[in-house]
């Protein structure tokens, strides 16, 4: 008996580390489609909670969500650590790292309250469901406009997320700087000036006063000129290699972008196979 034991365990972590890293399975899928919903609907929480009006009604309701979705997330975090061969690799990861901040602010706010709006950043988490419709597969190229604009629309669509992710993140953080005082009364109000500001429009009906406000602006005004141009790049590049990779991860590192035909982890060697 005592020598099926390892056995048995390594047999619950296997299962275990296909459903929660992996996309190919039908448990793996519905595993990232759960936790993605989990995670718009707690980001989503966070910012109507921001909302003094929305507050005053619902505040105990959004309290509770918080701390549910906190729960959640901190047990799918330990399950990470405890089914990849090596937790310390992962949890230096950039999900890892993302994983852990998304979790913090909660457990933070005990002492400091206002940390709580930090909880934002669980929406990079989001970052998953690219993993989830494998598009690490597609790189498209075309020698016609027509055929670039089509095979470029997941990069488009990357690019846009990318940009909307960076609009909460900046938006949330002058929330905090600013404050209602300087006009900046919710989460959903500080992500418009975010919006106005990163695309150059420059309405004015709200500026950031203080000093570090301004500093944060400045850099969201660079970032914006940057931005633009980027989408022309994607759909006018001539791409000349198309590469496809597989969606498995790594049940020793939790490292990504083998090749489909891959037996081994090309970063640590460990069988990508191994049952």
């Amino acid at each position: 008996m005592p020598e099926r034991k390892p056995q048995s365990d390594h047999q619950l972590r296997h299962q275990l580390h296909e459903i929660i890293f992996e996309a190919d399975t039908s448990a793996g899928k519905l595993f990232d489609v759960l936790l993605i919903l989990s995670i718009v609907i707690s980001v989503i929480v966070v910012m109507l909670d921001s909302v003094a009006a929305l507050n005053i009604q619902y505040g105990r309701l959004f309290f509770f969500l918080e701390w549910f979705f906190t729960i959640i997330f901190t047990a799918e975090y330990v399950l990470r650590l405890s089914c990849i061969g090596r937790p310390a690799k992962y949890a230096k990861s950039f999900y890892g790292i993302v994983d852990l901040l998304s979790i913090l602010p909660s457990y933070v706010s005990l002492l400091l309250p206002a940390g709580k709006f930090f909880l934002v950043i669980r929406i990079l988490r989001l970052l998953r469901v690219f993993r989830v419709l494998k598009l690490v597969q597609y790189v498209g190229e075309s020698n016609y406009l027509q055929r670039a604009l089509w095979a470029s629309r997941r990069k488009i669509a990357v690019f846009l997320l990318s940009v909307l992710l960076l609009m909460v993140i900046f938006g949330s953080v002058m929330y905090i700087v600013e404050g209602a005082e300087n006009g900046f009364t919710s989460i959903p109000r500080s992500i418009y000036w975010a919006v106005v500001t990163m695309t150059t429009v420059g309405y004015g009906d709200i500026s950031p006063q203080t000093s570090f406000g301004q500093a944060i602006a400045s850099l969201v005004m660079i970032l914006g000129y940057g931005i633009i141009a980027i989408p022309t790049g994607i759909v006018t590049a001539e791409l000349t290699f198309r590469q496809n990779l597989s969606t498995q991860v790594c049940p020793e590192c939790s490292a990504e972008g083998h090749d489909l035909d891959a037996k081994h982890c090309k970063f640590c060697g460990a069988d990508l196979h191994l049952h």
